[in-house]
C-alpha cells in the first residue's frame, strides 16, 4: 500500500469516526463551551430544564422517525399537535369533560388526520411530502376555525359574552410537569426503539424504507405498514400536543407549529448517531438533546432569539449533508 492509499484510508477512517460519533462529540464540546462561559449551565436544575424543554420536541420527532422508517415524511405533525392541544383544552374549558374524555378526543382527532394522510398517500398515490404539506395547512385552518382564532383558557370570554365555566383537571396539569413530562418522553423513546428494532413489524418497516418493491415481492403488506406509520406519526404528534397543553394550560393559536423544525432536525440528526444510517428512536433523542443544549446554551450566552434559527438550520444542514453523503457513498 503506497502513501497515497494510506492517506485515503486514514481520511476514510476519520470520516467513519465522525459519522458515528460526531453528534456525541458535538454535544460534549457544546457542554464544555457553555459550561466554561456560564458555570450555571451544568447545574442539575438547568440540565433538568433542558430535558423538560426537549420532551415535546422528542415526542413529536418520534412520530416523524416512524414515518421516515417506511421512507415517508410527515410534515403535518406540528399542526396535528396544535389541533390536539386545542381539542384537549376545549374539552375541559368548554364542555367540562374529565381527563379521559379530553385526552381520548384529542387523540381521535389526530388519528383522523393520520388516516387521511395514509389514504391519500397509499391509495391516491400523492407524494408524502406534498400531501402532508397540504395537510399541515388544512389542519392548521381547522384548528383556527375550531377555536375561532382565540386562545382557549380557563375563564375565557365565550362568543355569547359569558365566561367559560369548565376547569382543567389537576391530574391533567401534572402531566406537563417534572418528572412526568420527562418520563413520558423516555417511555416514548424506549417503546419506539424496541418496536422498530426488536419486533418483526418494526423490521418490516425498515425493509419497506430500504426497498419498497423488494419488500412487496417478499410478501410484506407494504400499504398496511405505511398506513400504520402515518397513524403512529399522528398519535405521537397528538401526545406531544397534549403534553404541551398540560405544560402551558392553554391552547394558543398554532401552538405546535414551532416544534416542526426542531422535530425534523432531531429525526434527521439521529440518522448518523452511532452510525445507524437509518431513522431510529435513540438517535432522534440524541438529536433533540443536541438542539436543546444549543438553544439553552445560546440563551444563557444572551444570543438574540431571532438568530437561533440560523444556528439550528446550520446544524440540520450539516447533519443532512453528513447523512446523505454517507448513504450515497
Amino acid at each position: 500500500m503506497n502513501s497515497r492509499e494510506t492517506s485515503q484510508r486514514k481520511t476514510f477512517d476519520l470520516f467513519q469516526f465522525l459519522y458515528k460519533y460526531g453528534t456525541l462529540l458535538t454535544i460534549l464540546i457544546l457542554i464544555i463551551v457553555f459550561a466554561y462561559s456560564n458555570p450555571a449551565f451544568i447545574q442539575s436544575n438547568n440540565l433538568i430544564n433542558i430535558l423538560r424543554s426537549i420532551s415535546i420536541v422528542t415526542i413529536i420527532a418520534i412520530g416523524i422517525t416512524i414515518s421516515l422508517s417506511v421512507n415517508g415524511f410527515d410534515l403535518s405533525v406540528g399542526s396535528v399537535a396544535s389541533l390536539s392541544n386545542a381539542v384537549v383544552i376545549s374539552m375541559f374549558v368548554w364542555f367540562s369533560q374529565n381527563t379521559t374524555v379530553a385526552i381520548f378526543s384529542a387523540i381521535i382527532a389526530a388519528l383522523l388526520v393520520g388516516a387521511f394522510n395514509a389514504f391519500m398517500i397509499v391509495k391516491v398515490k400523492i407524494p408524502d411530502m406534498l400531501l402532508t404539506l397540504a395537510t399541515m395547512f388544512i389542519v392548521q385552518g381547522i384548528a383556527l376555525t375550531y377555536t375561532r382564532g382565540a386562545t382557549v383558557s380557563q375563564n375565557m370570554v365565550m362568543a355569547d359574552g359569558s365566561f367559560a365555566t369548565g376547569t382543567i383537571s389537576p391530574f391533567f396539569a401534572k402531566i406537563g410537569q417534572v418528572p412526568w413530562i420527562i418520563l413520558i418522553m423516555i417511555v416514548a423513546v424506549i417503546s419506539v426503539h424496541f418496536f422498530l428494532n426488536y419486533t418483526k413489524h418494526g423490521r418490516y418497516m425498515y425493509v419497506i424504507g430500504g426497498n419498497q418493491e423488494a419488500a412487496r415481492l417478499s410478501g410484506i403488506a407494504v400499504n398496511k405498514y405505511k398506513v400504520v406509520a402515518y397513524l403512529l406519526s399522528a398519535l405521537f404528534a397528538s401526545i406531544g400536543g397534549i403534553v404541551l397543553a398540560s405544560r402551558v394550560m392553554t391552547a394558543e393559536i398554532g401552538a405546535g407549529s414551532p416544534y416542526l423544525m426542531d422535530a425534523v432536525a432531531a429525526a434527521f440528526i439521529g440518522f448518523s448517531v452511532l452510525g445507524a444510517g437509518k431513522p431510529n428512536a435513540f438517535g432522534t433523542f440524541i438529536g433533540a438533546v443536541l438542539i436543546g443544549i444549543l438553544s439553552n446554551g445560546l440563551v444563557m450566552m444572551s444570543v438574540p432569539y431571532y438568530a437561533m434559527d440560523i444556528v439550528k438550520g446550520t446544524v440540520l444542514a450539516f447533519a443532512l449533508g453528513l447523512t446523505y453523503y454517507k448513504l450515497r457513498s
